[in-house]
């Protein structure tokens, strides 16, 4: 319930430490194990093994349908973001990128947004683009969140 509430975020192992009274190991392994059973989806930096027990560098849901079993308060941007992650990670490497939302396949870059954000924090990055909901077709660099729905 504690990451429900907070994801998308970069994770500080001290608070959750601190919230769900453990030692900095534990919080590490629990993160592992919720990976392993498919709860949620460790994002490391480009460049950083994947397959590390550090600190991920982002943590997203695995299936943003289970946000809303463990709270009402769910953020779109995060369940956007989950969305676009759990359907790019079937065939693709997903990573953290240093500007954008989420790296795919350490090439493509994205930002997930909703219906008027523009290409503008990732305009000057080669293969680029702008992942947006609320959108039935794009243009250019922009591409409907739903056609991802596609790549299951």
């Amino acid at each position: 319930m504690t990451l429900a509430q907070t994801v998308p975020f970069t994770p500080s192992v001290s608070t959750l430490c601190e919230t769900l009274s453990v030692t900095r190991n534990q919080v590490i392994r629990l993160l592992s194990l919720l990976e392993r059973a498919s709860l949620i989806r460790q994002l490391h930096a480009e460049g950083k093994n994947l397959k590390s027990m550090g600190k991920p560098d982002k943590i997203l849901f695995d299936n943003p349908n289970l946000m809303s079993a463990l709270t009402s308060n769910i953020d779109i941007r995060t369940a956007r973001e989950s969305f676009f992650a759990a359907m790019m990670a079937v065939m693709h490497t997903i990573s953290y990128p240093k500007e954008g939302d989420l790296l795919v396949d350490s090439k493509y870059t994205f930002e997930v947004e909703g219906r008027n954000k523009g290409i503008g924090r990732v305009r000057d990055l080669p293969n680029s683009y702008v992942v947006a909901d609320e959108i039935e077709t794009g243009f250019g660099n922009k591409v409907p969140l739903w056609l991802f729905g596609m790549m299951y």
